[in-house]
């Protein structure tokens, strides 16, 4: 069976240590270039729709996290605060929702700011029993995807559609198959924060967004402040989990007190919106390396290009056009290290996308031969061709390894 934490080791993409910690991964270089590339694009796209990034510490004191509810509401799953005197305790925050509060209210807003999205890829901590951890699907420390758009009542609907876009773009770009989507509803016990009315309508403008794609609802699953959209995934295992979320919350603009200005002068209590695009990126790459197999799309590959020169004479010529291949922005490593045979079995064992082999003959005419990962050979081309083929279908972050045609 396909299992994340098996490929993981074999790729060399993070590693589990005891010393560390249960749930406390370690990603490798390999893991971490994957993982890079994926936050990179995530922020542009975020960027390009409109988000604001912040950074905020991943730790507060208790009582924003009193404020805030995550205390009363969700203490069994945080770890137990830190006592630094008498009267000052840090907590390590289970979410990033309370700094996100803290940065619309930092200074007084408009409704000509509105919608206002506030994004970040930060960590957060939730304190997971031992016996649930596993690779990267179940951890203590997380790296989340996250944003909060701070909006009018009436912009909610039309935001929530627009971030169902950024979802799918996001999920097609990555290789994500969405199982279903799931809208997760207040339930017959429980314990939930706000008025009935309230949780009517947010449900109803969940349910309005949802109108024309196949979901199930799903009563009891909602967040203690809001209902909810999940997208779910299936892993190898047939696991199913939630990989990306929307969120309605009309309880933490109460809590914080936030307001605006509107037109006509008066205070307005916004509507806070949680979104993940993605999720975590610890869940993310559990699912995107078993999907995947490890051979992921050349656009996050930790290594694009591997070059092999067939022997000591081609060595000069495959470190200037690995030079070339990193200034043309790509991941790029020369593998000199033992027969031609085996170091072309390396490069297939660690899915490699594209695979340079440098003969004599190729560096006298200028060339390469290219092979793809899975075997197929290219007839030896210009050099300065083949970093435009690979560069294309990484600046596309295409899925093929050759353009279509």
């Amino acid at each position: 069976m396909i299992d994340h934490r098996r490929l993981g080791r074999e790729l060399d993409l993070f590693v589990s240590d005891p010393l560390a910690g249960a749930g406390l991964p370690i990603w490798l270089p390999a893991g971490a270039a994957a993982r890079h590339a994926v936050e990179e694009y995530v922020r542009e796209l975020e960027r390009r729709s409109g988000h604001q990034h912040v950074y905020s510490p991943p730790l507060g004191k208790r009582e924003l996290f009193e404020l805030s509810g995550h205390l009363g509401y969700f203490a069994d799953d945080m770890f137990p605060p830190m006592r630094l005197s008498a009267d000052d305790e840090v907590v390590l925050r289970p979410a990033l929702c309370p700094h996100h509060a803290l940065v619309f209210r930092a200074r007084g807003r408009s409704y000509r700011e509105l919608p206002l999205r506030i994004a970040e890829l930060g960590g957060m901590y939730r304190s997971e029993r031992s016996g649930v951890l596993g690779g990267l699907s179940r951890v203590r420390a997380i790296s989340l995807n996250d944003a909060h758009t701070f909006c009018a009542p009436d912009q909610v609907g039309a935001e929530v559609v627009e971030i169902l876009r950024l979802i799918r773009a996001a999920h097609a770009a990555l290789g994500v198959r969405p199982a279903g989507f799931r809208l997760s509803v207040r339930g017959p016990a429980g314990r939930y924060v706000g008025d009935d009315a309230q949780w009517s309508y947010a449900e109803n403008l969940l349910r309005g967004a949802l109108d024309g794609v196949e979901y199930v609802e799903v009563p009891g699953e909602a967040a203690f402040y809001g209902p909810k959209i999940d997208i779910q995934i299936v892993d190898a295992a047939g696991r199913e989990s939630t990989i990306s979320t929307i969120q309605l919350d009309f309880d933490k603009p109460e809590r914080f007190d936030l307001s605006y200005t509107d037109s006509d002068g008066s205070r307005r209590r916004p509507v806070m919106v949680h979104r993940s695009l993605v999720g975590s990126m610890e869940r993310l790459f559990a699912y995107l390396i078993e999907v995947h197999e490890g051979a992921f799309p050349a656009w996050y590959a930790p290594v694009q290009l591997a070059l092999l020169p067939v022997g000591d004479e081609q060595a000069g010529a495959a470190a200037e056009l690995a030079r070339r291949a990193l200034d043309a922005g790509l991941r790029v490593e020369v593998d000199v290290a033992g027969s031609l045979g085996a170091r072309v079995r390396d490069a297939a064992r660690r899915r490699i996308p594209y695979l340079g082999v440098l003969g004599s003959r190729e560096v006298a005419d200028g060339r390469l031969a290219l092979r793809l990962r899975g075997g197929r050979a290219l007839d030896p081309m210009p050099v300065a061709d083949v970093l435009a083929l690979i560069s294309g279908q990484v600046a596309a972050r295409a899925a093929d390894l050759l353009p279509p045609g």
